[in-house]
């Protein structure tokens, strides 16, 4: 009861000033330690991925060092297949603008005569536009898909790091996984290493999820674009599969430039406005169907939070950071479930539960 009493309480305000002063230190040190933590995050989560693959070959009489090759060269082989395909199919892409400034122009004037004769507004836009200068504009976003892919680990530097990183995440797996039992002296170690693998396989399930859901809606939306005629039909399906990874914004973006390049490719309205409503359609597969179905509840976190964490992970990585933030929340859900104290903090981060009156 004296050890009770001699602990020292600190008044309400003081515990959230502590609160918000940790929170500032936590992103100060996530902004300053950005090169680093980039590719130490994403090794981490693409290792943990390779686990299963390394333990099977571990099985199979390969030794630890080798099988960590073997799964690590296996990782950055599929990571530069896809960087590879993407970047000749935007290399593609920007060749083939050629008639965007014609249709374009076309466009506007009859956009003006249809605002002169029917509203009686006079705009000038049917003037037109600089050809050269709308193509090289073009060109320039194109290559900002590639700035965007490529742009996600930042540096050459990074992607070395992020080898390194899963080289000796599989190498040393078990080693960290010792010492974090070890390190929570007041549990029992056994059922540390056992949460530690129960989160290891949450993000197996939610990456591999992810992936599954990332190609059948790249199949999906490849299809629509080739029933559609459109060109590069291919990297827009890829592409828009790709994006989903991203809640909310990712749709949206894979959708618009597909629309974009059949508004000003086609020769009718209704190429975009199908892509559109074929799109939608297949976005609303899967969020009702594909995602609960293959992803289900391995992430599980409120909308408000995913909305949120995305806004906060894109303010301080970019990119980056709202690919990493989504497991990031739902291994710390998973952490907070496993304490009383931090019961709450998971609450916080779950979906809301139905009442029960």
């Amino acid at each position: 009861m004296t050890s009770d009493k001699n602990k020292l309480q600190l008044p309400t305000h003081l515990k959230v000033l502590s609160v918000l002063l940790l929170i500032i230190v936590i992103v100060f040190i996530l902004i300053l330690g950005k090169n680093l933590l980039i590719p130490l995050f994403l090794a981490g989560y693409i290792s943990a991925l390779l686990v299963p693959m390394g333990n099977w070959l571990e099985r199979k009489k390969i030794s630890r060092v080798l099988s960590a090759v073997i799964s690590m060269l296996t990782a950055v082989l599929g990571i530069l297949g896809l960087l590879t395909f993407i970047a000749l199919q935007v290399a593609s892409f920007s060749r083939d603008l050629g008639n965007v400034g014609e249709r374009l122009n076309k466009y506007l004037e009859d956009l003006e005569v249809f605002l002169s004769d029917k509203l009686k507004i006079e705009t000038g836009i049917g003037k037109g536009i600089d050809q050269d200068y709308l193509i090289g504009l073009l060109q320039d976003n194109s290559r900002s898909v590639a700035d965007f892919i490529f742009g996600t680990l930042g540096s050459l530097t990074s992607f070395v790091l992020l080898i390194v990183f899963m080289f000796f995440f599989l190498l040393y797996r078990d080693h960290l996984t010792r010492f974090i039992s070890h390190l929570f002296k007041d549990h029992d170690p056994e059922k540390v290493e056992n949460e530690i693998k129960n989160l290891r396989k949450v993000i197996q399930k939610y990456i591999i999820g992810v992936m599954k859901v990332m190609a059948i809606l790249a199949v999906l939306n490849t299809g629509i674009l080739f029933g559609f005629g459109i060109k590069h039909a291919i990297f827009f399906g890829v592409l828009a599969g790709v994006l989903n990874i991203i809640p909310f914004l990712g749709p949206f973006l894979g959708a618009i430039l597909p629309t974009i390049f059949a508004f000003l490719t086609k020769d009718s309205l209704w190429y975009p406005v199908g892509i559109v409503i074929a799109f939608q359609v297949i976005q609303l597969i899967e969020s009702n169907f594909l995602t609960p179905k293959i992803v289900g509840s391995n992430v599980n976190l409120n909308a408000f939070v995913t909305f949120l964490g995305l806004m906060v992970g894109a303010a301080i990585w970019g990119i980056a950071g709202m690919i990493i933030i989504i497991p990031t929340l739902a291994v710390l859900r998973q952490i907070f479930e496993l304490n009383e104290a931090t019961l709450p903090f998971a609450l916080l981060l779950g979906e809301e539960r139905e009442n029960q009156t």
